[in-house]
């Protein structure tokens, strides 16, 4: 490896680092809101009517709103039904999650979102991207052990029927995430033809803008059922909205697009990710009071941040030179 090379790898590690902090906002703003009796449906709606006016400026440098608008007008059904999936099935379930446990549980059982894009495979194609690796489901198996070490150490050996409902929460919006990007992907890969071709960010605000009808019905449910929302929630909403929706998706693209090509800085770009449960953990005490997380949830939560490490080695040694693969990497994690 050559010096710059070098460092080039580790810009695009410590940007991809940056990005997991941001991305963390998601977890602790939301339980934020939680704590402070938010409504999860304001919790939910807001941060994506939020997003969709802050990435406007965004879009002038990432090759413009015509393109995604044409395509979205072309075959709308798709865009509606796999941002509906994708966006708000994903976000609903985690906003819910968000009111039964410490952040760190949040973000750590989230994490089998790294697998589930993997798990979804068979269902979605017809070609050699239909097979599972044997290692990358082995790693898999490694998470979901790890998830659920957490869950029943923070449970302390049991869960009770809220506790239950939440992980099944998170577990539904982990799948729905990459289920709903891949889906929207493969829609533009059979329509080459007739549509335009859209980068991530592209995508992103075009599964933002198709799922403003469902918001906006999500909106009218909390407000029947909770009223308007405060000015704090509406805030630390905005707050996931800049940190989560923009910025951390921004700088991960970024990250993963300079090292695209060699699958271990690559691996060590998408690891980052795993950084998320110690954020989730640090930021959760210091400033929730949230307490730490001991014993097997302790356990737990090393093995899932391990098991993503691994985890992320395989699937960009797989993804490496494969331009389709790696925007299929950097698409799951851009919300």
């Amino acid at each position: 490896m050559t010096p710059h090379t070098r460092q080039r790898t580790l810009l695009a590690v410590a940007i991809a680092l940056a990005s997991a902090l941001f991305f963390t906002c998601t977890y602790v703003l939301n339980r934020a809101a939680a704590v402070e009796g938010g409504h999860w449906a304001w919790t939910a709606s807001l941060r994506y009517l939020i997003t969709l006016p802050l990435m406007l400026p965004l879009m002038r440098t990432q090759g413009g709103i015509g393109p995604v608008w044409r395509a979205i007008c072309a075959h709308p059904g798709p865009w509606l039904a796999w941002s509906g999936i994708g966006f708000v099935g994903f976000y609903l379930c985690l906003s819910f999650a968000a009111a039964s446990g410490p952040s760190w549980l949040v973000a750590g059982t989230f994490q089998l979102t790294v697998i589930a894009g993997m798990l979804c495979a068979p269902f979605l194609y017809r070609d050699a991207r239909a097979r599972i690796p044997l290692p990358a489901l082995a790693l898999g198996v490694v998470v979901v052990a790890g998830v659920l070490l957490m869950q029943f150490g923070h449970g302390g050996g049991a869960l009770d029927r809220a506790g239950w409902i939440a992980l099944v929460c998170v577990a539904v919006s982990a799948v729905a995430y990459p289920l709903g990007n891949r889906g929207l992907l493969l829609h533009l890969e059979r329509h080459h033809d007739d549509v335009p071709e859209l980068n991530a960010t592209q995508r992103v605000f075009g599964m933002t803008l198709a799922s403003q009808p469902l918001w906006l019905a999500v909106a009218v449910y909390a407000g029947a059922e909770a009223g308007a929302p405060s000015l704090g929630q509406v805030g630390l909403a905005a707050g996931v909205a800049l940190g989560a929706g923009v910025i951390a998706t921004v700088l991960f693209f970024h990250a993963t697009g300079m090292v695209r090509n060699d699958p271990t800085a690559l691996a060590a770009a998408e690891a980052m990710q795993a950084a998320e449960i110690l954020f989730a953990t640090l930021i959760g005490a210091l400033w929730l009071g949230e307490a730490w997380p001991q014993g097997r949830a302790l356990v737990g939560a090393l093995v899932v941040s391990i098991g993503i490490v691994l985890f992320s080695w395989v699937a960009a040694r797989a993804a490496a030179g494969n331009a389709r693969a790696t925007e299929v990497l950097g698409g799951d994690r851009g919300a």
